[in-house]
């Protein structure tokens, strides 16, 4: 089984690309105005929620196409799902918010859905389990992302934390009060919002603050509806929660963006500190992973080049992330064509 990932402008990685070699591989990216309009949701459970559209035009295309995954690629996902389908009346679009790890254990790897968001590189595991079932995921770079850390509006004694702060807040035996972190900060409690262990968010951020040898903690109500954390720390002083930028954008009024130091000084994040590169290590690249199988049906082979070519437009940046550049955008197409001449 092979999954071709480009990660970096200049070169496709081949082979399902480990979650840890994926964290400091991305690219020099574009970036367009921003806009942070974010697409309508419509909950199906409490971790989980589903969009279908069904709108469109000419061509002979038509079918179902599904796809779950990941939080944070949904609103891009559902953005691009429904243009195309302004374009192909015939063809819907199925988007369902489960995690990237909930997708591909749910969904992707049981051969039910065709496509997978993916807020982190597919793990080995992941891989495996595709493969006993007979499916071989192709993976692309659709954007860069920003995983942002927030916290409430009237939380003035923080603006700015370090990694090893991050560590001590979020990690299993930490920090149980504002103060255990920072004694100047206040004696209460830490009210902690987060994304499920089945969320690529979850695992990106703990993998990049916590590193291999300390857990991350759950004691806390998790969620893979961010807007819920958003909420959640709205309604709380003492609270502090995190989730991709698209996200902090869409909530910006609600919540406070809190500003990362690695070393050289405070940071916020943004779309321009995360196409530079200096956000560091919380930038990271968001992902689609195809069934290779699902590209000899017409609807979904051409979804995908239409993803693939909007991922160099506008479209990411109007829902909060950076646009990979035209290179990369040119690398996917490269790696879809050399997948469709072999079926």
């Amino acid at each position: 089984m092979t999954d071709s990932t480009p990660t970096d402008p200049s070169t496709r990685c081949t082979a399902y690309v480990n979650r840890r070699t994926a964290l400091g591989t991305l690219g020099s990216l574009g970036l367009s105005a921003l806009t942070g309009c974010l697409g309508g949701e419509a909950s199906s459970s409490p971790n989980q929620s589903t969009t279908t559209a069904t709108t469109a035009t000419p061509e002979n295309l038509s079918g179902r196409i599904r796809i779950a995954g990941s939080s944070t690629v949904y609103p891009l996902t559902l953005a691009v799902g429904n243009a195309f389908m302004k374009k192909h009346p015939e063809v819907t679009v199925s988007v369902t918010s489960t995690g990237t790890g909930g997708g591909f254990a749910d969904f992707f790897c049981s051969d039910r859905t065709a496509i997978n968001d993916a807020s982190r590189a597919i793990a080995d595991d992941e891989v495996a389990a595709c493969e006993r079932a007979g499916v071989e995921p192709i993976g692309f770079q659709i954007a860069i992302d920003a995983i942002t850390v927030v916290v409430n509006p009237d939380a003035d004694w923080v603006d700015c934390v370090t990694l090893d702060e991050l560590a001590d807040i979020w990690g299993v035996g930490g920090a149980t009060t504002w103060s255990d972190v920072r004694p100047e900060w206040p004696d209460e409690p830490l009210d902690l919002y987060g994304p499920t262990t089945a969320s690529g968010t979850f695992d990106y951020f703990g993998e990049t603050v916590l590193g291999p040898d300390t857990d991350q903690r759950t004691d806390h109500e998790t969620t893979e509806q961010d807007n819920v954390i958003a909420r959640n720390v709205s309604n709380s002083t003492y609270s502090m929660g995190y989730f991709g930028l698209a996200y902090f954008l869409q909530n910006k009024d609600a919540v406070r963006a809190v500003s990362i130091d690695e070393g050289s000084g405070c940071v916020s994040p943004s779309p321009d500190h995360a196409k530079s590169d200096t956000y560091g290590a919380l930038s990271r690249p968001l992902y689609i992973y195809v069934a290779a199988d699902e590209l000899s049906r017409p609807e979904v082979a051409a979804f995908v080049r239409y993803y693939l070519q909007q991922s160099m437009t506008t479209v990411p940046a109007d829902v909060g992330y950076v646009p990979v550049t035209e290179r990369m955008a040119t690398a996917n197409l490269d790696t879809l064509d050399g997948f469709l001449s072999k079926s």
